[in-house]
């Protein structure tokens, strides 16, 4: 049974402030959205499921389209025992010009992943505006025997509008943990000190898209093969872009440096179809969002 629990978000200041927690749970009738409360303009309508009951795709809407200075966001999944869920969302996430406040803006996520289950987490690009500041965090919990595969994509600036991100700062941390211990453990820190590392050549040598893939643990080694088939994707890019696969333990990783989302969106998905079979035992099937 979905519960809604919906209450006005907005404060004098026009901030906003928004949450959901969704529990998703394995029944004799596949993977059920058990639970679906939210505050503010944070929500999900209803799961689909286009490859079957088993493995329900969830579409995270957020109506503003974007966070501004003072705003925060909360999301919180649990996906029981046997569980499969893919979350993604149906455009960019935009995070616009600070304040003259320069006060932050604010993106949690936190996912408990039971025994046997398998997420997910494939959200569209967020685009990070000239003088945004923002810290995006997120944690995934994985107890044994869960799997998880997640990607994020961040443009700095505008590209296509010759907008450069020149000043602001970005604090993204993601920390994956094994039966509670800290396996991966990812920091990506711009700000004022460090903004020259955008264009320097041990930095992303002036390249405003980034990209990062994590999958895993896998059981059992993962073939030479197939190893050598991932890596020769990432060979088939723009020249101007740079991408590269590697093991961390028990997980793949997998980077993008360049000049395009688009460009890095089609990398990351195409090495999704290759890993997404090895990791859950599926065959690669897109959103219907996506398509949109």
């Amino acid at each position: 049974m979905n519960q809604r629990i919906e209450v006005s978000p907005i404060s004098t200041t026009g901030r906003w402030e928004a949450d959901i927690r969704l529990q998703l749970t394995a029944t004799g009738r596949g993977t059920r959205l058990l639970r679906n409360e939210h505050r503010g303009p944070l929500y999900v309508q209803k799961p689909f499921y286009p490859e079957g009951q088993e493995c329900a795709h969830i579409y995270l809407l957020h109506p503003p389209g974007g966070l501004v200075s003072g705003d925060r966001l909360h999301v919180y999944v649990a996906l029981d025992t046997e569980a499969q869920a893919l979350l993604t969302t149906p455009g960019a996430g935009r995070v616009y010009r600070a304040r003259d406040d320069a006060s932050l803006q604010r993106q949690h996520i936190s996912v408990q992943v039971a025994d046997g289950a398998i997420l997910e987490w494939l959200p569209l690009e967020t685009i990070l505006f000239p003088a945004a500041r923002v810290h995006l965090n997120t944690e995934v919990h994985l107890q044994a025997g869960a799997r998880c595969l997640l990607w994020d994509i961040i443009s700095f600036g505008l590209p296509a509008n010759k907008q450069s991100f020149d000043s602001g700062e970005l604090d993204q941390r993601l920390r994956i943990y094994q039966s509670s211990r800290l396996v991966i453990n990812e920091r990506l820190l711009i700000n004022d000190q460090t903004l020259p590392l955008l264009d320097a050549n041990v930095g992303f040598r002036g390249a405003p898209v980034y990209a990062l893939m994590l999958a895993g643990p896998f059981a059992d080694d993962i073939d030479d093969a197939v190893m050598q088939q991932l890596r020769h994707c990432c060979t088939q890019i723009n020249d101007a872009d740079l991408a590269a696969i590697s093991r961390c333990g028990d997980f793949l990783s997998i980077r993008f440096c360049g000049w395009s989302t688009e460009r890095a969106r089609r990398l990351l998905t195409q090495l999704w179809c290759h890993i997404r079979p090895l990791l859950t035992g599926r065959d690669a099937c897109m959103p219907r969002i996506w398509a949109t």
